[in-house]
């Protein structure tokens, strides 16, 4: 058997109409950005939570970009909070997403969380943040401190609660997050697949969090993300349950479980705000 060197990963969403249309304009400034802090609220969703302990240095060269969809920009504009001339809101840049793809607006969510290299093609590192969360932190220095320093590729916060997915399996069910049905059809493929009950993985905790991704955009952990986002397309939207099951499949060096400790100095969590609106789909 001859092997190739090179494999093609399908990575993304398939849609009729496309789907996740942005301006020209918007994908020229994408382009732009080598750094980036990413947030996004669809359907409504949570207020802007405007970063803070950035030096100046990372004001000029990291952007920040916030993905609202017509909704949010529409129930922002109802509270007064309007895009000004330079297309921002405080230091996040606006991005006004159209068609997006998905019904379930969670899922819509998960395009720039989990596949920001397809967003920011010219990027070398981007940090994602919940809408729910304040990222409190220079974005330069935390790079430098979760990835350079311990010479990871991929760096997330170790689960506060929980150590196993089969135990985040039964909390998303008893907090009515998925259903029953959708969370064991998930869960009976990860056992069948092989992947133990077990709350230690590598000396961490076999669970993360990830309200809080910092990442570089190489092939090795976009294909991880790649597949992080197939799973969460194909099962349930929870991120938390899959990425144990991808980090076990695909063993990929340099990712980093910081403690909680460390995220709670990341990030200030306000919780969500409104229920987010699903995505009415007319005439379909």
């Amino acid at each position: 058997v001859q092997l190739k060197e090179t494999t093609a990963v399908h990575c993304g969403f398939y849609s009729e109409n496309g789907g996740f249309r942005v301006s020209d304009v918007d994908k020229d400034y994408m382009r732009s950005c080598r750094v980036v802090v990413a947030t996004c609220a669809f359907g409504g969703g949570d207020d802007l939570h405007q970063p803070i302990g950035m030096t100046e240095v990372s004001v000029k060269k990291v952007c920040y970009v916030a993905f609202w969809d017509e909704v949010t920009l529409s129930a922002q504009h109802e509270e007064g909070k309007k895009i000004g001339e330079d297309l921002r809101i405080g230091l996040w840049r606006i991005i006004l997403v159209r068609d997006l793809p998905f019904t379930d607006q969670r899922l819509n969510g998960k395009i720039p969380k989990l596949i920001s290299h397809r967003l920011f093609p010219m990027a070398r590192y981007s940090i994602w943040v919940d809408s729910k969360s304040q990222f409190r932190r220079d974005p330069l220095g935390v790079i430098e401190a979760l990835l350079w320093r311990s010479n990871s590729s991929l760096a997330l916060s170790e689960h506060g609660a929980r150590s196993s997915l089969y135990d985040e399996g039964n909390a998303i069910v008893k907090k009515h997050k998925a259903t029953p049905e959708e969370v064991k059809i998930q869960l009976d493929q990860y056992r069948q697949d092989g992947i133990p009950d077990d709350k230690r993985f590598n000396g961490k905790k076999a669970l993360a969090e990830a309200s809080a991704i910092v990442r570089d955009h190489a092939p090795s952990t976009n294909l991880f993300m790649c597949l992080w986002f197939n799973e969460v397309v194909r099962f349930t939207s929870r991120d938390q349950l899959s990425f144990p099951y991808v980090l076990r499949r695909l063993r990929l060096p340099g990712v980093h479980l910081f403690p909680v400790c460390a995220r709670k100095d990341l990030v200030n969590s306000f919780g969500h705000r409104r229920k987010v609106k699903p995505l009415a789909k007319e005439g379909r």
